[in-house]
């Protein structure tokens, strides 16, 4: 025990000229880290010291006698793999030393105590990394859980799109939001399913789960129905929505609004396919009372239909009040069938919507009555 505690501070000279002398990145770190690092190694033979006295010390104490010495933000500056290294570096120094420090006929005693001991160390070692990841995991948790928040509640900022960036956020240009039914259970396993398809199909996500409902901002992608189909896995049964794609992060509150809306008005579509766009549900939106659903579809069809010509809303309006009658619209309409035919091409042709669809047909005549109550207003 004399000899170890004369030796103590030879070895940990020793042990740092050796990490000086063998690790590049101990030589690189600037003049604050090395000297915490130091503290740790000669807190690290001290410690062994104390515990060749009493060997029955548990790893919690040893995990404080050696790492408590430096700041917690050390195991930032360090990697777990760099913590390693000086560890081995300092336990080599140590068992080189041995033939030196023990009394003669007690070297295979202090071998074996070097290590039993080293073991241990490597256990405080995992422990401290462990806690840390621990601590680190659930403040990205939080951080996370505040974007996706605020994304989906409208209050997206500048603060918002920081967090993101802290959480490994690289702005991605195209972004969407799909929303969808939470399973029953552990959230972060939910989180975690999440995650590893988004790295599957090499998406970048921001997602949590709030209530009910499992949202997940998704960048990387233009095409946000093969974003909700690479995604769907963790969602529960019922709807999933994918809202439009949008330039960036602080504009996802568009595409997050979009799918709740279309969320909400997902029931009154039951054969709605799964999952479906939220522009998909326009007309359902519309209904339920959804102010952006009506805008899009009086800026999207009313209007556009309107400034080509009174033909083409007139011929469409017949159409569908003749059921969709190519004969009965041509009598009403006075003309002949090829030629509200040629009309309807033309609605399909400035909509993007054909007439000959039920489901098309459904969204242009909402259209038509939302674009007609819009000029009543103006008239009123």
């Amino acid at each position: 025990m004399k000899r170890l505690e004369r030796s103590s501070g030879s070895l940990a000279a020793q042990a740092i000229a050796r990490m000086d002398e063998t690790l590049p990145w101990y030589r690189a770190m600037p003049p604050e880290n090395r000297s915490w690092i130091g503290l740790v190694a000669q807190a690290g033979i001290a410690a062994f010291t104390e515990w060749f006295r009493r060997p029955q010390t548990p790893t919690q104490a040893i995990s404080t006698d050696v790492f408590g010495t430096a700041p917690r933000e050390l195991t930032r500056a360090i990697t777990l793999r760099q913590t390693v290294e000086m560890v081995r570096t300092t336990i080599e120094v140590m068992e080189s030393a041995i033939d030196e420090v023990a009394a003669p006929g007690d070297e295979s005693v202090l071998r074996e105590a070097l290590l039993v001991y080293a073991r241990e160390i490597a256990f405080a070692t995992a422990q401290v990394y462990a806690q840390a990841a621990e601590a680190r995991g659930a403040w990205d948790a939080r951080l996370e859980s505040l974007v996706v928040n605020a994304v989906l509640s409208g209050e997206a900022d500048e603060g918002a799109v920081s967090r993101a960036a802290a959480l490994g956020w690289n702005s991605p240009e195209h972004v969407c939001v799909v929303l969808g039914t939470a399973p029953e259970g552990d959230s972060e396993l939910t989180v975690e399913a999440i995650r590893r398809a988004a790295r599957h199909t090499k998406l970048q996500v921001l997602t949590g789960v709030l209530g009910h409902r499992l949202v997940v901002i998704a960048g990387g992608s233009d095409n946000p129905l093969h974003v909700a189909k690479s995604l769907i896995g963790p969602f529960a049964a019922g709807p999933v929505v994918a809202g439009p794609v949008v330039p960036d992060l602080l504009a996802a509150t568009r595409s997050a609004q979009a799918a709740t809306a279309g969320l909400k008005a997902c029931s009154a579509w039951p054969d709605a396919p799964r999952p479906v766009l939220a522009d998909d549900l326009l007309p359902e939106r519309a209904i339920a009372g959804d102010p952006t659903a009506r805008e899009q579809l009086v800026e999207e069809i009313y209007r556009p239909l309107e400034e080509a010509g009174s033909a083409l809303l007139e011929t469409l309006s017949v159409y569908l009040e003749q059921a969709s009658s190519l004969e009965g619209a041509a009598r009403m309409l006075f003309v002949h069938p090829n030629t509200v035919r040629y009309r309807l091409r033309r609605v399909t042709d400035v909509t993007g919507w054909s007439p000959s669809d039920v489901r098309s047909a459904f969204a242009l005549r909402v259209a038509l009555v939302l674009g007609r109550l819009t000029e009543g207003d103006h008239l009123a």
